[in-house]
This record gives C-alpha cells, structure tokens and sequence, in this order.
C-alpha cells in the first residue's frame, strides 16, 4: 500500500505551521538544514530550552521538558549537520533535573490557557520516566552524530535514571510509559549491557498485536506497534512478529486523509494545538513510512 505524496505536500502547504513545512521540505530532498533551524529558533527561549508551543498541547512560552523531545527530534532529522543548540538545550535539561537524575513532567505553567490537564497538572517535584525516557531516547539518536550531545552530562545522568526506573518495574506502566521506555532501550542498546535485558522484560508488556490502549484517552486511543519501534533492523523490532510490523505499515498508509495528511486519536485541547498536531504526525507518519521502504505515489 503506498501513500499519496503530492496530497500530502498541498496538505502541508494549506495547513502545516512554519516548522513542519521546513521540517517535510529536508525530508523531500529540498530546502536546507538553515532554514529548518531558523523555524526551530522561533519556540526556543534564552535559557536554551523550548517553549511556546513547540509541543502543540503545551503553549505556555517558558521552556518545558515537553518540548525538548521535539527540540530533539528536529535535531536527529537534520543528521548529519549538527547545531550548539543541542548542547544548549542539555544544558537547560541539566538545569532542571531532579536529585534523581529524572526530569519532572512538566514545570509551572506562566500561561495556563489552551494546554492540555496533564501538563498543566504535573508536579513539578516529582521525576517522570515517561518524559525522561522519551527525551533521553531522541538525545541518543542526535548523539550518534553530535559528540557534544553524546558528551553531555546531563545524557549520562537521564539515561542512568530510566535504566533504574525501568529496572525498578514490576507491573506494567500506562501506554505511553511502556512504548517511551522501550524507545528509550532501543536507542542504548548498544552502548548499555543492561538494555537487553530490560527490553526483553518489558516486552512480557506488549501484546502480540502491539495494540496497547491508553487508559483515561479518547475512546479509540492506543498506541501500537510502530509507536513501539518505527525504526528497521532495531532491537525493539525483536519485540513484534515480522507480520505485525507489516500489518501496523499498511494501517498508518491507509490512515492518510483525503486531505493528504494524517491526524491524531488523542484529545484535542485547541484550536492551534489540533491543527499543529496534523501537521507534526503528517511528518512523522511520512518519515516512518520512508525509512521502512513504503512506496510513495506522486499523485
């Protein structure tokens, strides 16, 4: 099943934010690593960290550790170019770590308005290895081409504390906890005996169809396989029967929209965030379909 190109491009171009139209030029082929950073630039603060909507259901200005996940993921995407805003931006993380060595899920809110319960709710004492492990992960995949990333202390101290909070589970965690962990082992596999270990242990968690709902969501959200392990030849492919894979591709292709882009199952908090949201997965559903050898049709 292949998935429509020259859709997805007007889908961009008619609803996308600044960013993920950058963001989806590089991965055609065209535009430049500049001008992707320049979109980037616009959500970071002084401190080095990231604010202002750059998660879409986040849109205080002060910077969150919410938002350093995407940071990153902008970050990998531009490989094998780097930026000192990576080392920046564990720098602030740095800033923010608890005694533990986790970052709380989110810090105080300065603009409460539009964001989702659960930013706004969080307690900013206490670690979260959901957003730790998550951020950590996309932080080792810039690495892998950004030596000050990988030199940071910040990486090092992050990815000690998920080792040890994923080690310390006994019952299986909420949805994303479990996929964002084993993303998290996934991307250490090789540079952290233990992993393996842990990875196998976590997957006792995952159903064989990879179909892992998400308590307190909307009626149809879940996560599956590909949220799992969107890289090929990966560790966390060992998780999931070659079939399931396939199977998981061929949904996320069918899932484009009429409009040429795709959408989330998840709450809509805002107007802004809705539509922010489209325009990420877009990038995101496109880049997974890529890297797995799906076909695209050009329309």
């Amino acid at each position: 099943m292949s998935h429509d190109r020259s859709t997805a491009a007007s889908f961009m171009a008619g609803h996308a934010r600044v960013l993920d139209r950058r963001r989806f030029e590089l991965m055609e082929g065209g535009g430049d690593v500049a001008g992707v950073l320049a979109a980037l630039d616009a959500y970071r603060n002084p401190d080095g960290g990231y604010g202002w909507g750059l998660e879409p259901d986040l849109r205080s200005p002060e910077s969150q550790p919410g938002a350093a996940l995407h940071a990153f993921e902008v970050l990998a995407e531009i490989a094998p170019a780097t930026s000192p805003h990576a080392a920046a931006l564990c720098g602030w993380l740095e800033s923010v770590t608890l005694d533990d060595g986790g970052l709380p899920f989110a810090l105080p809110l300065g603009v409460p308005a539009a964001t989702a319960p659960w930013w706004a709710g969080a307690d900013p004492s206490v670690s979260s290895l959901q957003i730790t492990s998550v951020s950590a992960a996309m932080a080792h995949r810039v690495a892998a081409h950004d030596p000050a990333v990988a030199a940071h202390p910040w990486l090092r101290r992050a990815t000690d504390y998920c080792l040890g909070a994923i080690g310390a589970l006994r019952e299986p965690p909420g949805a994303y906890v479990l996929a964002f962990a084993v993303r998290f082992l996934d991307a250490v596999h090789a540079s952290r005996p233990e992993a393996a270990e842990l990875l196998t242990r976590l997957g006792a968690f995952v159903p064989a169809d990879g179909r892992v709902p998400v308590q307190g969501g909307t009626a149809d959200e879940a996560l599956r396989p590909l949220d799992f392990a969107p890289y090929p030849d990966s560790p966390a492919r060992e998780l999931f029967a070659p079939g399931v894979i396939e199977a998981d591709l061929d949904r996320l292709a069918a899932e484009q929209r009429e409009d040429g882009g795709w959408t989330v199952d998840y709450a809509r908090i805002s107007p802004a965030g809705a539509l922010d949201w489209r325009g990420a997965i877009t990038v995101w559903a496109l880049g997974v379909l890529r890297r797995n050898g799906r076909a695209v049709c050009r329309g």
